[in-house]
C-alpha cells in the first residue's frame, strides 16, 4: 500500500516540510462555512502539518495516509501539541469505503488534500468525495509551493543541477504544482459537480542549507535516501553548490482549488 515514505524519511518530512500559513485555514473556514460542529478529513495527511492546524477549526478531523510510519509520527505530533480531536486511518484514496463506513450518516464539512493528489486517481476520487460532504461543504486541493529544485531562483537552479549529478537523473516531477496538472484537477472537480474557485496565499521565507538539504531528503523514498554514512558528503556537495547564491529566499505561493457543493445538495 505504501509509497516508500518510511523510516528516516518520516523524520525529515516532519521536520522540514513547510506548514501552512494561518490565512489558508481562514480561507477554508470561510469558503466551506466550517464550524466547531463539523468533521473534516485530510487525505494523504503525511505527518499532520495540515491535519493538526485544521483540527483547531472543527469538531474533529480524520487523517488518512497509506504509510504507517507517517501516521505514527502524525499521531505523536498531535499529542505533542495537545490536540486530541484527530483520528488516524491507515489507507489510500482507494479506501474511501472504509472512511464512509466510519462516518455512517454523517457528512464532512470539508476534505483537504495537501500536495498529495499526484499520488491519487483524482478523476475517480472527486465524485466519491462530493457525495461525502455536506451541502455547502467541499473539497480543497492545496499546493504549498513548487519543489525546492524547480523554482526560478539562482539557488534553486544550482540545487537542481547538483541533485541531477548526484542522483544521475533528470528532475522533472512537479508534484502536481504545474499548470496542466492544476487544470486537470479543476476540470475533474467541475465534472464531479463541484463549484470551483481558486485562492492564493503568498509568503516568503529565508532558508538555510540545512533546511534545503532536509527538504530534499523529505522528498525521497526510503530506498532512495542516502545511507547515514553517505549523507555528510551528499550534504557537503549540495552546500558547496549553493554557497555562491546565498541568501536562499523562497517565494512561496500556496494555491487552493476550492470545490464547493451547492447549498441545496442532499
Amino acid at each position: 500500500m505504501g509509497l516508500g515514505f518510511s523510516g528516516d524519511v518520516v523524520d525529515f518530512y516532519h521536520r522540514y516540510r513547510r506548514g501552512y500559513p494561518a490565512a489558508v485555514f481562514d480561507t477554508l473556514a470561510d469558503e466551506f462555512r466550517l464550524s466547531t460542529a463539523d468533521l473534516a478529513a485530510d487525505l494523504g495527511c503525511g505527518t499532520g502539518q495540515l491535519t493538526c492546524s485544521l483540527a483547531t477549526r472543527v469538531a474533529g478531523v480524520i487523517g488518512v495516509d497509506p504509510e504507517p510510519d507517517m501516521l505514527a509520527r502524525a499521531r505523536r505530533a498531535a499529542t505533542e501539541r495537545g490536540i486530541g480531536n484527530i483520528g488516524w486511518l491507515l489507507g489510500a484514496d482507494t479506501d474511501l469505503p472504509a472512511l464512509r463506513a466510519l462516518l455512517g450518516s454523517r457528512r464532512l464539512g470539508c476534505v483537504t488534500i495537501g500536495q498529495a493528489l499526484h499520488w491519487m486517481d483524482h478523476e475517480r476520487l472527486f465524485p466519491e468525495l462530493a457525495g461525502m460532504v455536506r451541502p455547502g461543504g467541499g473539497v480543497a486541493v492545496l499546493t504549498n509551493g513548487t519543489p525546492l529544485w524547480l523554482q526560478s531562483s539562482s539557488w534553486s537552479r544550482a540545487l537542481r543541477d547538483c541533485l541531477e549529478r548526484l542522483l544521475d537523473t533528470e528532475l522533472t516531477r512537479t508534484c502536481g504544482t504545474d499548470e496542466p496538472s492544476q487544470r486537470g484537477y479543476r476540470d475533474a472537480m467541475v465534472a464531479a459537480g463541484l463549484t470551483v474557485r481558486d485562492a492564493r496565499v503568498d509568503y516568503h521565507a529565508e532558508l538555510d542549507p540545512e533546511q534545503i538539504v532536509g527538504g530534499v531528503y523529505s522528498a525521497m523514498a526510503a530506498d532512495q535516501l542516502p545511507s547515514p554514512a553517505r549523507r555528510p558528503e551528499f550534504t557537503r556537495r549540495i552546500e558547496r553548490a549553493l554557497r555562491p547564491y546565498a541568501p536562499f529566499v523562497e517565494q512561496v505561493e500556496v494555491r487552493l482549488l476550492l470545490g464547493r457543493t451547492r447549498s441545496g445538495d442532499v
